[in-house]
């Protein structure tokens, strides 16, 4: 079964930048969307961004200041947020879909591996 590892978070100053990265234990074909999930306290956990193949999605929350990069040849993923706000404290997840599900790329049901997270907070 494929690990997936999250780290890059810590603390960050509003108006900041910065990239989370997320690296799998086994190679996650290039078809298998990869994606990054967020969850504040009390909230439910909630879609950020993705990448399969050569496209990527974003949440509106993040769309215009974030970046989603995905590295095939080392299966890992990357998320990059500029212009950081405190609403954007949370615990970021990294996730994958290894069974090709049917659920939509935005839905926590579509992934089966899971990383622990790594913590975002955004403050002065």
């Amino acid at each position: 079964q494929v690990q997936l590892v999250e780290s890059g978070g810590g603390l960050v100053q509003p108006g900041g930048s910065l990239r989370l990265s997320c690296a799998a234990s086994e190679r996650i074909d290039i078809d298998n969307i990869m994606a990054w999930f967020r969850q504040a306290p009390g909230k439910e956990r909630e879609f950020v961004g993705s990448s399969v193949r050569d496209k990527t999605f974003y949440a509106d929350s993040v769309k215009g200041r974030s970046t989603v990069t995905r590295d095939n040849v080392k299966s890992t993923i990357s998320l990059q947020i500029d212009s950081l706000k405190p609403e954007d404290t949370a615990v970021y997840y990294c996730a994958a879909d290894t069974r090709r599900a049917t659920a939509a790329f935005y839905s926590k049901l579509r992934y089966d591996v899971w990383g622990r997270g790594t913590q975002v907070t955004v403050s002065p």
